[in-house]
């Protein structure tokens, strides 16, 4: 019984996946096409958010570059058939996300050995920044105009084909990729190598004593974020069917951080939240010039003044305030009272 107890444990924490899917799954048949493909572009920034709080809120490191792996998988993706003259998607697939997970081992090096902190963070957007000048500077890469036309694929699969062009076919494998991606980052961050990350954040110098490897771990941790980022972007070049230099840009490194910040940073499923949140905020003022802008910084105040844990911690203060304010129930006493003596 206690095998089964903890073979279906995780299973039953992975539930807010499930309902996540579902309704994202809802969303072809209930929205229209321009709902549908900011449903798409949400299930990427998602994983993005998700990637990046693998290593903020799981081993404490803050990354101010996440654009990079990004902008790594999605040309990847988008230049690598072109350039290559095409090839099995699912090939050009894992060859961004290991890409991203090569730079990020490549840049971790560096970074980890030499500095931490807010170093650390400073040097990962002067990486970003160092890969966003490399794009606009190549021309088989598209320079400032960065390429488009990017085809939506066909997958073979020996016994069958499985086409995604037509309608909402692609949309579908984003649905499962997107998914997958998300249940890998969860167990990523609660397995056994989750546990030993949680440790190194919170003492480095007893992880250490204890016997942990703190720069080998953190350079896993770097290198599993860096090849998720990179899966988001490479998952999004046909989507989007363009990419261009600004998914290096340091304001796209942003995004990861603030749907965190609203959503809350100390969940797994708040970089969800915040991702869904700002999505919706920017659909609602897309007709607003410099308006969205204003409101994301507003709302962003509001938090960091109101709820500094984001919507996940607002909703656990929530929850605990009826336990904190419901009566003590008085104890029964086991002892019997003595006889008074007249």
């Amino acid at each position: 019984m206690m095998m089964l107890a903890t073979r279906t444990t995780p299973l039953l924490a992975l539930w807010p996946l499930a309902v996540g899917l579902i309704l994202f799954a809802l969303a072809p048949a209930l929205l229209n096409q321009g709902l549908v493909f900011l449903a798409g572009l949400t299930l990427v920034n998602i994983v993005f958010a998700q990637a990046w709080n693998l290593l903020f809120s799981t081993i404490g490191l803050l990354s101010f570059g996440q654009a990079m792996f990004f902008a790594i998988g999605a040309y990847a993706m988008a230049a690598g058939p072109q350039q290559a003259g095409g090839g099995p998607f699912l090939m050009w697939l894992g060859l961004s996300t290991g890409l991203g997970a090569l730079a990020a081992i490549v840049f971790g090096i560096v970074a980890l050995r030499r500095s931490g902190g807010i170093y650390f963070a400073v040097l990962t957007l002067a990486f970003a920044e160092l890969v966003h000048v490399l794009i606009t500077k190549t021309d088989w890469l598209g320079r400032n105009d960065g390429l488009t036309g990017i085809y939506r694929p066909t997958i073979e699969l020996g016994v069958a084909t499985i086409d995604l062009t037509q309608g909402d076919a692609y949309y579908w494998f984003m649905l499962v990729a997107c998914g997958l991606a998300s249940a890998l980052l969860w167990w990523a961050g609660h397995g056994v190598l989750g546990r030993s990350f949680r440790a190194i954040r919170q003492d480095p110098v007893r992880a250490a004593f204890l016997g942990l490897n703190v720069d080998r771990h953190r350079l896993a941790a770097f290198a599993i974020s860096g090849a998720a980022s990179a899966f988001a972007g490479a998952v999004s070049a046909p989507w989007m069917q363009i990419v261009t230099p600004e998914l290096a840009h340091w304001s796209m490194s942003t995004k990861p951080v603030l749907y965190a910040l609203l959503g809350g940073a100390a969940s797994f499923w708040g970089p969800a939240i915040g991702a869904i949140l700002f999505g919706a905020v920017e659909y609602a003022t897309r007709t607003m010039h410099g308006i969205a802008d204003i409101t994301t910084g507003l709302m962003l105040l509001a938090v960091v003044l109101a709820i500094p844990g984001g919507v996940m911690g607002l909703v656990m203060k929530l929850r605990a305030r009826p336990a904190a304010a419901a009566p003590a129930r008085p104890v029964a006493s086991t002892t019997r009272p003595q006889e008074q003596t007249p």
